[in-house]
């Protein structure tokens, strides 16, 4: 052991003398090289010497000799070796090394060998540095740039790839605006940013939601000169897609053909999952046919997105279909696309079909993940087998797969529906006690749950334990407890805590509407319904709409939806002349509408018996650019059958087939056509529910 460290200390004395001869001519990073003249006394038995014929190091080498020796005497015998060529010795000697360090993720390693070859006199190469930065950049971001700012100083001179490994890491971070200050100095330093730079910064914004952002880089990428690829159409097209913006995320996905590009199994995907997310099923399947009519084939990604979206929205059948054609296509499912089957299977309850498919999962060797296991459970407690849900709880344990806030929230939810809210507030000291810790959905069951025995006062208790604890009540929250006051007669406070989830933020939806609508409706209060459906002072000598317009502004832009909420409540209450006044309202405001407005009302209207006004609002929505909805239309077209307007009615008909053009579609349309001519208007009504279903028209 003593000769292992009098060895070792002859060589760091060796190296040191070696750095002290050449310090005179190169700027020494003590700081690195403090770390490698420090060896441990364990260190292993130095390489053999160093011959000719080792020089200059292969990366192979160099990579085995790295991952077997320690750094310092490995460093030493190769300046020994160097020192005994003729010269000149070979080109950027220390490179092979540097960048094996790098590569094995030991960046300060790689910085000192640097260090050490710098202080000997072999400068290294620019994507020596690369390698270092890279490293150091993975690890820490405050040392990558350091490390920048001393290759400026010891006269490096940075390259596009240089500044490449900056943005790419700081972009990593989310720190996007320090990413577009190395791209400000890139340019200050004469190097001109790349396809990747911009390409990197696209994906970064597009990623935290900033579209615009990602589109006027675009634009600033032009201007420099470098045309966008397909990496930053199909960057933009998952932030569109993200942000649920599709009819822009299509228009974009159609830019890259007009490009010159050609749209890959990325692009297809994306768009695919971005419908289906959306629960544009047509539009999914019309991608889908898009993609392998330009012989892209669909892959996992593609079966799983449509899978699951089929699952979703009830149509088990189609879904299968699309497992036999992934299974024909030599694809293996994976867990995902396991999950959603069960899922799907789990929500229409049957549970022994889910189970199956369970059985087929672990004989493909994989195992049921805590998202799976979540799913079996909420199947279960939907059929009320409780005991069998608990059951699976402790399966998961004794499995190691630990239950989270969303297995303990679903079987305490299942509780407290059925009244069993003991059960559910045991199982919430359980999920404490595991140290789980509740989230605003179990407290929203929680306060369900109290709110329906009539314990009001002990559901008011837990609302504000939850706000003490940080957690955002959420519309379902607010509901209930607006619901309880509502069955308890307490209409003030009622309408009280409707405002205050609005100035909180917390828009109403159609659930929260009808709530209140019931309510005021029982207490025959006259006044205040007028008052919270149009948010009118009818006596105050104020601006009428002062209320009303405070809702609108709450309501703006991505809130939108919840003023689509308040006309889908006077729609289901059958309160049509309100809707309509909010529809006129909105138009006042210059609210840019979208198909929905149109097809809320329309249906709402053919429910309430008045065809013709519906029937205006379908050609008004056809006048502004939207397609039919499958669902309203069919609710038009059966109304205008029942008021012997035959002719309007097959126009419509017409209408709604013209917007598919799936050759999938091609049997019901005839199908369609057939019974229209034998004047079979209930089987023309149950094709066209069919084709709704199985995503063959827009949603």
């Amino acid at each position: 052991m003593a000769a292992a460290t009098s060895a070792a200390a002859r060589q760091a004395a060796a190296a040191a003398a070696t750095v002290e001869a050449c310090s005179n001519r190169h700027a020494v990073h003590q700081g690195h090289l403090a770390a490698l003249l420090n060896p441990s006394p364990r260190s292993p038995p130095l390489p053999l010497p160093l011959r000719r014929r080792h020089l200059p190091l292969s990366p192979p080498a160099a990579s085995r000799l790295a991952e077997s020796f320690p750094p310092l005497p490995l460093l030493v015998c190769l300046l020994r070796a160097l020192r005994l060529l003729p010269t000149p010795p070979p080109p950027r000697p220390f490179d092979a090394l540097i960048k094996s360090y790098a590569s094995l993720s030991r960046a300060s390693l790689a910085a000192a060998a640097l260090a050490f070859a710098r202080s000997a006199g072999y400068g290294p190469s620019v994507p020596a540095y690369n390698a270092v930065l890279l490293a150091l950049s993975d690890a820490s971001l405050p040392s990558a740039r350091r490390f920048l700012a001393s290759m400026l100083r010891d006269g490096v001179a940075p390259n596009v790839y240089t500044y490449n490994i900056l943005v790419r890491a700081l972009c990593g971070r989310g720190q996007r605006e320090e990413a577009l200050d190395v791209v400000r100095e890139m340019r200050g330093a004469g190097c001109a940013p790349n396809a990747v730079t911009y390409n990197t910064l696209v994906a970064a914004f597009c990623r935290a939601g900033e579209v615009d952002g990602a589109e006027r880089l675009i634009g600033m990428m032009r201007d420099g000169g470098v045309k966008p690829n397909l990496v930053t159409f199909n960057s933009v097209v998952n932030g569109l897609c993200k942000a649920g913006r599709m009819k822009y995320a299509r228009k974009v996905f159609d830019q890259i053909v007009k490009e010159g590009l050609a749209p890959d199994s990325v692009s297809y995907n994306t768009l695919v999952g971005g419908y289906c997310k959306a629960g544009c099923l047509h539009e999914a399947l019309s991608v889908y046919a898009e993609m392998i009519q330009k012989g892209v084939m669909p892959d996992v990604v593609t079966f799983t997105s449509l899978i699951h979206a089929m699952c979703r929205a009830g149509n088990l059948e189609r879904a299968v279909a699309l497992v036999r054609q992934m299974k024909e296509r030599g694809l293996q499912l994976n867990e995902v696309t396991f999950t959603a089957l069960i899922d799907g299977f789990c929500k229409k309850g049957f549970l022994d079909d889910a189970l199956l498919v369970i059985k087929e999962m672990r004989g493909c060797g994989i195992q049921p993940s805590v998202v799976c296991y979540n799913a079996l459970i909420n199947g279960y407690c939907m059929v009320g087998r409780m005991d069998e849900a608990r059951e699976l709880v402790r399966e998961m344990e004794a499995k190691r797969v630990k239950p989270d806030v969303v297995t303990y929230s679903t079987i305490l939810s299942a509780y407290c529906k059925s009244g069993d809210t003991d059960s559910a507030f045991q199982l919430h000291q359980q999920m404490l006690e595991k140290g789980v810790l509740p989230d605003a959905i179990t407290y929203s069951s929680l306060i369900r749950g109290l709110c329906e025995e009539r314990r009001l006062n002990d559901a008011c208790v837990l609302f504000e334990n939850m706000i003490k604890l940080g957690l955002r009540p959420d519309e379902f929250t607010y509901t209930s407890l607006i619901d309880g006051h509502c069955k308890e007669g307490s209409m003030e406070q009622a309408l009280s805590l409707h405002d205050e989830m609005i100035k909180k933020g917390v828009l109403p939806d159609i659930v929260t509407y009808s709530v209140l609508i019931n309510g005021l409706s029982k207490s025959a209060r006259t006044k205040e319904a007028h008052r919270l459906l149009f948010k009118l002072y009818h006596e105050d000598p104020v601006p009428a709409n002062i209320k009303y317009d405070a809702l609108m502004h709450c309501c703006s832009k991505a809130e939108f939806k919840s003023v689509l909420a308040l006309l889908k409540g006077f729609c289901m209450k059958g309160l049509m002349h309100e809707a309509d006044k909010v529809y006129e309202s909105m138009l006042d405001r210059n609210w840019k509408l979208d198909g929905s407005v149109y097809s809320v009302l329309i249906h709402g209207h053919c429910r309430g018996g008045n065809v013709m006004k519906a029937l205006s609002f379908h050609k008004q929505m056809l006048l502004c650019g939207f397609a039919p909805n499958s669902t309203s239309t069919i609710s038009l077209i059966r109304g205008l059958f029942e008021q012997g307007m035959t002719v309007e009615a097959d126009q419509v008909i017409q209408e709604l087939l013209d917007c598919c053009s799936l050759a999938d579609a091609e049997g019901s349309k005839a199908l369609i056509n057939l019974n229209l001519k034998e004047g079979n208007v209930d089987a023309v009504v149950d094709v066209l529910h069919g084709m709704k279903r199985d995503g063959l028209l827009p949603r």
